[in-house]
């Protein structure tokens, strides 16, 4: 019989340790079981070298969502990336993506301009205004070569 109490009460403490560690990992890792709270948009842009899948998105400085997916439509020779931004942040209809550069080398993210219409983006809606990653190497080679 205390096998039995003792198994049941290690049964316990397993299964409250595998609770913890679920818990943990999808609060302190940003991780998210539901889309509750958020929704999601689309921008197209020639070029997302550097961009990952999760990378954030921030508006006025501040990260309001990332990066889902990144995908290659073969038809209009674009990268199709999905954004899922908090339910809380409005982005105006002509406000402007951009793929920019955390530092002189670091992680690529996607910056939103706000612009100033009154209409707001909504779920699956499409930004419009994109403006494409830079690479440091297109950077230098330009400025070597125009100064010739």
């Amino acid at each position: 019989m205390k096998n039995l109490s003792l198994d049941f009460v290690v049964g316990l403490f397993v299964i409250a340790g595998v609770t913890l560690l679920l818990y943990m990992s999808v609060n302190i890792g940003g991780a998210s079981l539901s889309d509750a709270g958020h929704y999601s948009l689309i921008a197209k842009f020639e070029n997302t070298s550097g961009l990952k899948e999760g990378a954030f998105v921030e508006v006025s400085g501040v990260r309001v969502g990332q990066a889902k997916s990144i995908r290659f439509d073969p038809e209009a020779f674009e990268a199709v990336v999905e954004i899922v931004l908090e339910d809380s942040v409005q982005v105006p209809e002509d406000s402007i993506a951009s793929i920019r550069t955390a530092g002189i080398i670091g992680d690529r993210f996607i910056k939103i301009t706000p612009g100033g219409s009154d209409e707001f983006l909504v779920q699956g809606d499409e930004i419009i205004e994109t403006e494409p990653s830079i690479s440091l190497e297109e950077l230098v080679s330009k400025y070597m070569f125009n100064n010739e």
